[in-house]
């Protein structure tokens, strides 16, 4: 009988495997082959591990110091929440892993890790910075991850690894030290002072190591130089956005997930739904692989509910009861104005369409769009469902004032708010569905986007408070206003719901407004008269990039040069002083200090921050400018 559970378990898992992998195409398949090839800060648990894929061979450096008290560092992120012995400031990272480099704090001790690869060569130069009398050992350990198949052999000062057809050779130009340590694989010790070169492949001189390293340097640097004024920002994005892409073995496929911190928390990775998207379209300024690749996992991950979830993570942890801001039509449009492929149109079509079909079905109160949860049958999962909070996390804005004593209907599953946010991102994705639909050549689609958009946004419109002169939420249960303001109610710009005069007055009276929104940093995701705006916790009155980036979306529709250039360039402020003073891309940013580290609940390196910068390049035209209804046909 056990055998017979047994067999009938595999044939499941073995249908839900390969049912998941016929929703991908040959064409996309390949891409994640190319993807995963190559060297690599594949390995999600440690930024100072390069893999060499699809063999996924591994050379971590480590440190060990026996001299003052045992201690051993195996593992190493970036993060500053977890009370972790190391502080590791990230500096560029290639997206296809041809130079990264950042510094290592530990133990009072300070170097650079600079590396370099190409094909199946790769190469570190270790520079210390500072030592202490007590300083460390350096520990590079070799490894093969994920159960791929492989020997090892340490030979004289060199350790040689076989897979299959392909023989590579780890070692170092530096003198080796004996250092024992309870390692699996092989291993070699340096003393950690000077200079120390580490090489992957075939062996190569300090010379050498150095001459590769300022080779692949030299071409991030030009790169770079062809933004001119952008250039820094450039060089920020490329390291929140390389060194959280990772290879994922449980689906065999790269991803970049929001921080490995979130990672580590969620048991090996985890995507969020308007997160993934962002870091797709930001991807379109560096490799379009990567944008394709984070863009159609994210859609492929619908849930059988019909909706792309709020969350889908390792272990199969999904949202079933909610999804999360519908973005995903506008940043698939996107990219296919920027590169003109159609298969990703055609890869992603019904997903979308389903998903803009469900929030209708179970998110509409009378003719208005509210955030809700529906309720799990037999509760697979410990999150909370069909509640207050669960809506709220829909929203994306966990614990939003906007949302402060408002009821939660369990026979609707949604709160009693008329959200102006949802219905605008509503009407949006209508509208650039509909784009997408046209260049298909589907009609009838266009035609049920396109009266599904004009329903919603005649309903929008009734939500303009003249007196105040911008669009408030409204409660369902009892009709009343909410006076309770936060970036969100800028959204009917995205859906070009405001008429000219009405966007030139939400800016002269609301988004100039001291007392409100405007300060040396905005936007903050509650008004600066609101109560909660001192709380500066979460998304009680910090601000988030994308927030900003979606109003500044939003304004692109609208002749309001002077508020579009303010949000502009106040955002790339913001980020780049954090950069430059704190080597940080930070989830969220405190609204009165314009710093981040006051908080533990602000990751530090969190790739959606970047949005920040990427306005930049979009208002000086690098990337099209995304104004809504433009054609994209091609």
């Amino acid at each position: 009988m056990k055998r017979v559970l047994f067999f009938i378990s595999f044939l499941l898992i073995t249908y839900l495997v390969f049912s998941q992998k016929a929703g991908f195409s040959d064409t996309y398949k390949n891409l994640q082959h190319q993807l995963a090839t190559g060297w690599n800060t594949w390995n999600t648990e440690s930024v100072l591990s390069h893999v060499l894929m699809p063999e996924a061979i591994a050379v971590t450096i480590c440190l060990n110091n026996t001299n003052n008290g045992h201690s051993y560092l195996k593992e190493a992120f970036q993060t500053v929440n977890q009370g972790r012995p190391e502080k590791i400031t990230p500096g560029w990272h290639a997206a296809d892993g041809s130079y990264t480099e950042l510094t290592v704090e530990w133990n009072n001790n300070t170097f650079k890790i600079q590396t370099a690869a190409k094909g199946n060569q790769w190469v570190a130069l270790v520079t210390t910075m500072k030592v202490t009398e007590f300083a460390p050992n350096l520990i590079i350990e070799s490894g093969i991850l994920w159960n791929r198949a492989g020997n090892f052999s340490l030979t004289g000062n060199q350790i040689l690894v076989e897979t299959g057809e392909k023989t590579i050779m780890i070692g170092t130009p530096n003198k080796l030290t004996t250092d024992f340590i309870p390692s699996n694989s092989p291993y070699l010790a340096v003393p950690l002072s000077g200079e120390i070169g580490i090489y992957a492949g075939s062996p190569m001189s300090m010379e050498d190591i150095e001459s590769f390293i300022q080779t692949n340097r030299n071409k991030m640097e030009l790169a770079a130089m062809n933004y001119e004024g952008l250039s820094e920002v450039y060089r920020t994005m490329s390291s929140i956005l390389g060194w959280n892409t990772i290879y994922d073995p449980q689906n065999n496929r790269v991803i970049s997930p929001v921080s490995r911190s979130w990672n580590s928390h969620w048991g090996g990775w985890v995507l969020f739904d308007w997160d993934t998207y962002f870091a797709s379209y930001m991807f379109s300024l560096f490799d379009k692989n990567l944008a394709y690749a984070n863009a159609v996992e994210m859609t492929k991950s619908i849930t059988p509910g019909g909706f792309i979830p709020n969350f889908a993570s390792s272990y199969g942890k999904v949202s079933v009861d909610r999804s999360q801001p519908p973005v995903g039509s506008f940043v698939i449009r996107e990219l296919y104005k920027h590169y003109g492929e159609k298969w990703l149109l055609e890869e992603t079509y019904t997903e979308l369409l389903t998903w803009n079909r469900w929030w209708p079905k179970n998110r509409d109160n009378e003719g208005f769009l509210c955030w809700g949860s529906n309720p799990v049958k037999d509760k697979p999962y410990p999150w909370q469902e069909n509640n207050w909070q669960a809506a709220a996390y829909e929203s994306g804005l966990d614990n939003s004032p906007m949302y402060d004593n408002v009821p939660f209907n369990k026979n609707t599953h949604v709160m009693e708010l008329a959200d102006v946010g949802l219905m605008s991102l509503y009407i949006w994705d209508c509208r650039n569905l509909a784009d997408i639909a046209e260049t298909l050549g589907k009609k009838d689609d266009v035609k049920e986007l396109k009266s599904r958009a004009e329903y919603y946004n005649k309903n929008l419109k009734t939500l303009w408070d003249e007196q105040k002169g911008i669009f408030l939420n409204k409660r369902t249960d009892n009709g009343t206003f909410s006076e309770r303001l936060s970036p969100t109610n800028f959204y009917p710009l995205l859906s070009q719901t405001a008429t000219q005069s009405q966007a030139e007055r939400m800016m002269k009276d609301h988004y100039f407004n001291p007392a409100e929104f405007s300060s040396e940093w905005v936007m903050p995701s509650i008004a600066r008269n609101d109560p909660a705006f001192t709380d500066q916790n979460y998304w009680r009155g910090r601000i988030w990039a994308p927030m900003n980036f979606l109003v500044y979306v939003g304004m692109l529709n609208y002749n309001i040069p002077e508020a579009r250039k303010d949000l502009v360039k106040k955002s790339y402020n913001l980020l780049m002083r954090n950069w430059f003073e704190k080597g940080s891309v930070n989830e969220n940013y405190n609204a009165i200090t314009g710093y981040a580290d006051d908080v533990p609940n602000s990751d530090p390196y969190y790739h959606w921050g970047a949005l920040l910068g990427f306005m930049s390049f979009i208002d000086d035209r690098y990337i099209p400018q995304p104004v809504t209804g433009s054609s994209i046909k091609k």
